[in-house]
């Protein structure tokens, strides 16, 4: 199975995030998961990809071309692939990935996810997608969403795309009983 992992490329000021991602990496390199990411090496981004590399585990880092400075790409992954452009690199992690898994991160990350809520509400995807919400880190914007689906503005079945916990365990259990469309 390989999962995408959307996520920062700054750090998190909150222990948590790395806690968290030091225990979905051992998860990973347990089973056997490739990480699919954004290729930085620094961030949570790299914290993800150092971990899970250390453990022996697969990680394919896809980056655009105008980030390769920028963001550092990691130099000890498994594969790196560079784009054109940040379309395509989502487009690889898009066709790359089972599932999507959405850590704490910046506009990036919020870009990364509501496009792949989107492709999947349009059906150009049926994988599963979920918010690793760490210290409610996601609370107000699940909020926001709710709101949304009040107002008439989102339609809940198009909601529901979006699966949320604080628990690692409940998404791997959301993963693995998801039904491909």
């Amino acid at each position: 199975m390989k999962i995408c992992i959307f996520c920062g490329a700054n750090s998190s000021l909150d222990s948590d995030v790395e806690v968290m991602a030091k225990k979905v990496m051992t998860f990973f390199g347990e089973k056997k998961i490739e990480l699919v990411y954004g290729g930085a090496a620094i961030g949570v981004m790299g914290m993800l990809a150092t971990d899970l590399i250390v453990r022996g585990g697969r990680v394919t880092g896809i980056i655009p071309q105008l980030l390769m400075t920028k963001e550092v790409a990691h130099g000890g992954l498994s594969e790196l692939i560079v784009t054109k452009d940040m379309h395509e690199r989502k487009q690889k992690m898009y066709k790359m990935s089972d599932a999507f898994l959405i850590f704490p991160g910046g506009m990036g990350t919020l870009d990364e996810l509501f496009e792949i809520v989107t492709w999947r509400q349009i059906g150009i995807h049926a994988k599963p997608i979920a918010i690793l919400n760490i210290n409610g880190y996601y609370d107000s914007l699940l909020e926001f969403l709710d709101h949304a689906v009040k107002q008439g503005l989102i339609k809940q079945k198009d909601r529901d795309i979006i699966f949320a916990s604080p628990s690692w365990e409940e998404i791997w259990d959301h993963f693995s009983g998801f039904k491909h469309g």
